[in-house]
C-alpha cells in the first residue's frame, strides 16, 4: 500500500509575508498520529516531521513573496505541482483542496490533509519548514514581531506594517483596506 500515493499540501497561501511552502510526500510506512498539520500542536508538528522525513520520499518547493507578486499565487502553486509531480514517481497524486490548478493527472479531495495520511504527511512537512523558515526571517525582520503571528494579517502585522512600511519579505501584490488606506494615499 505505501508507496503508491504522493499527498500533497501547502502551507504559506495566505500570509502577507514570507514563502509559500509546497511539499509532495509518499510514505514508506505507517506512521502514527498523522492529521492535518493545523488541528496538531507546534510539538506534535516537529516530532512527527522528524519521524517523516526519515521514512518517506519527499520534496519541497518554496516561492518567495516577491514570486507571488510577479506571477500570482495561483501560477505559484500549479508551477509547485508539476515539480513536485516530476520529482517524486509514484501511482497516484493528491492535493488537498479542490482545485488541481490545471494540472492533469492530479487529483484533489477537500481536507484530505486530515483523511489521508499521505496528504497529512506533507501538510506538516510544508507548516514546519514554512514555520521554520518564517522563524528566520523573524530574527531578520524583528521590527514585525514574526514570531507572533507566522506572517499572516493580524492587527499586530498590520500595526507593524502600518509603522514600518513593507520589507522585501511582503507580499505587495496583497491588498488589505487599512493598509491602502494609509501606505498608498
Amino acid at each position: 500500500m505505501y508507496g503508491k500515493l504522493c499527498g500533497i499540501d501547502e502551507a504559506g497561501r495566505g500570509p502577507l509575508a514570507g514563502d509559500l511552502v509546497v511539499a509532495g510526500c509518499i510514505l514508506n510506512s505507517y506512521i502514527e498520529g498523522l492529521d492535518d498539520s493545523k488541528k496538531l500542536t507546534e510539538k506534535k508538528r516537529e516530532t512527527l516531521y522528524e519521524l517523516i522525513v526519515k521514512d518517506s520520499a519527499y520534496h519541497i518547493v518554496k516561492f518567495s513573496a516577491k514570486d507571488i507578486d510577479n506571477l500570482g499565487i495561483s501560477i505559484c502553486i500549479k508551477r509547485a505541482l508539476v515539480e513536485i509531480m516530476k520529482n517524486l514517481t509514484c501511482n497516484e497524486y493528491l492535493f488537498d483542496g479542490n482545485s488541481a490548478f490545471g494540472v492533469s493527472g492530479l487529483k484533489t479531495m477537500v481536507k484530505a490533509d486530515g483523511k489521508v495520511a499521505e496528504v497529512s504527511a506533507a501538510s506538516i512537512i510544508a507548516k514546519v519548514t514554512h514555520d521554520r523558515d518564517i522563524l528566520e526571517l523573524a530574527k531578520k525582520y524583528p521590527l514585525y514581531q514574526l514570531e507572533k503571528h507566522k506572517g499572516y494579517g493580524t492587527a499586530l502585522h498590520i500595526e507593524m506594517i502600518m509603522k514600518h512600511g513593507y520589507s522585501e519579505i511582503h507580499r505587495k501584490s496583497y491588498k488589505l483596506k487599512a493598509l491602502e488606506k494609509t501606505l498608498f494615499n
